[in-house]
């Protein structure tokens, strides 16, 4: 046999079976529960979001550009589908999310996967850092057996009441969830905190729902529980008339689709990034990710579900476990499926509070300061102003306000340089090492065209990233140059990076 053919053989899709299966029933177990808390803080029923979870597994899985991402219901997309069934009913989303996988679809065609990189992370973070406030200023009112409010800003206004509304003299349902919801979270946490390393991949999420579970069920608690259907299949809905499609000729809708389909193809690649900094494989292709992305959600809007995005969170998991290809992805699935299919009376038994104190942990990590921080020490003020307006406006208005003002601040990083806007990027074959020669404004204009042209080049072949004649950097092509940079010397590539110190000073490890 060649080298060429047993290298195929080996990287097929059961060459590391025994470690996908392993990783898959991690990811599952992480999964489960963040696909029902999802599903409920989108305000929708909790089988939406574990058909989600299936078809992001089983379908998206195997049609991958990124084979060690997992996709399912995302806590990104939770605030947008929330508004939007509040607004316009459920009935309404399944037609506009299959129009969203349409236009991933597209733009996967059309090879737009890069220009989604380009976003600032500025804008990216800050958008994360809202929904991660709305959600948990939501779901602080499912820990007391109550639902969300309309908006943000009322939400807010009412956790005091809530508050002071308790008497633990009398204590009814709304005392009994709150402590169920308490005490997911204090699992959560002391679990993460205090686990022994030989049961590291052990999630603290579903030991924090087992506990709330059997603390319910052995004492008889009355609280709010989840509702499943009896069988798999009426978690599955399908069009029964024309009429189904009655929503796309409201431009509202439309728009509403245009946001879901940036939002999660944003989110999607940009973790399928964070994704490829965690293991040394196969690198993601984005305009593939982006394709099998638009064929999930428009899955998930023929059959009724949540959309759906690559998310970190089971990601990073997938890649701690030891999982290898895409197996591990697809498997998982399964796993939920079968799960579902043979079990649904255990789900009836999880309470309300526990998937809310999930939400309020999950909600809690993604308002990261720590983002904002950095962004403020390695590029100075702008890009922490555009993070904070992203945030406040996510928080305060809504998510596509948010977005689009920080979107547009980013702009104001390119007016100092707006006569050397073009980017040059030339290759130079110098014997044994590869000369990139930057010559312009490194911009997130030219970042599609300079992340191509990295990307490409070969592992075992030293670079030389000659920026000499780089006139300015944005924020945005700096960290993208920080992680290339950063994954270069990590597997060992003895790379120069080159250039005026004002252009290097926010590059890690640049020399």
């Amino acid at each position: 046999m060649s080298a060429a053919v047993a290298g195929e053989v080996r990287q097929g899709l059961f060459s590391h079976f025994g470690r996908d299966f392993t990783a898959s029933i991690v990811v599952f177990l992480v999964a489960m529960p963040l696909c029902m808390g999802i599903a409920i803080a989108s305000g929708v029923p909790p089988e939406r979001g574990l058909v989600t979870g299936i078809v992001g597994g089983i379908v998206v899985g195997m049609l991958a550009g990124s084979p060690l991402q997992v996709s399912g219901p995302a806590a990104g997309l939770a605030v947008i589908v929330f508004e939007f069934v509040r607004e316009n009913g459920l009935e309404a989303l399944g037609p506009v999310l299959l129009l969203a996988g349409v236009l991933q679809l597209i733009a996967g065609a059309l090879k737009m996967g890069g220009l989604f990189r380009a976003i600032s992370p500025a804008v990216v973070h800050g958008m994360l850092a809202g929904i991660g406030a709305l959600i948990v200023i939501g779901q602080f009112h499912i820990l007391f057996d109550e639902k969300p409010l309309s908006s943000g800003l009322q939400n807010l206004a009412a956790m005091p009441a809530r508050v002071f509304g308790l008497d633990f003299s009398n204590a009814a349902s709304t005392e009994m969830a709150l402590g169920v919801g308490l005490l997911t979270i204090a699992v959560m946490l002391g679990w993460e905190k205090l686990r022994p390393k030989s049961l590291t991949l052990v999630p603290g999420a579903l030991l924090g729902v087992l506990a709330a579970t059997g603390v319910a069920w052995g004492m008889g608690l009355d609280v709010a529980r989840i509702e499943v259907p009896a069988s798999i299949a009426a978690a599955f809905t399908f069009p029964t008339s024309a009429s189904w499609f009655a929503p796309l000729a409201n431009p509202s809708l439309v728009v509403a689709a245009l946001a879901i389909a940036f939002i999660a193809s944003a989110e999607t690649l940009l973790s399928a990034a964070a994704v490829d900094r965690m293991h040394d494989g196969v690198r993601t292709q984005y305009d593939k990710e982006l394709r099998a992305q638009g064929v999930g959600n428009f899955l998930c809007g023929l059959f009724g579900a949540l959309p759906m995005t690559g998310v970190i969170v089971r990601s990073s998991a997938n890649v701690q476990a030891g999982g290898k290809t895409r197996l591990s992805t697809i498997m998982h699935g399964a796993w939920i499926l079968g799960f579902v299919a043979l079990l649904p009376w255990l789900l009836r038994e999880v309470p309300m509070a526990a998937l809310g104190g999930i939400l309020v942990v999950t909600g809690w990590r993604l308002v990261s300061v720590k983002h904002v921080t950095h962004l403020f020490k390695a590029h100075g003020p702008l890009p922490a102003a555009i993070w904070a307006a992203t945030f406040v406006l996510v928080v305060t208005t809504d998510l596509l306000t948010g977005v689009l003002v920080g979107l547009a601040l980013s702009v104001v990083e390119l007016l100092p340089h707006y006569r050397h806007l073009r980017l040059k990027v030339n290759e130079h074959d110098e014997g044994g090492a590869t000369r990139v020669e930057l010559n312009g404004a490194a911009t997130f204009v030219g970042l599609t065209r300079l992340n191509a042209v990295l990307e490409k080049q070969p592992a075992d072949r030293p670079i030389h990233l000659d920026m000499d004649r780089v006139k300015a950097i944005d924020h945005t092509t700096a960290e993208t140059l920080s992680e290339w940079i950063s994954r270069r010397r990590k597997g060992g590539q003895n790379d120069r990076v080159t250039g005026p110190d004002a252009i290097l000073r926010p590059l890690p490890l640049a020399s």
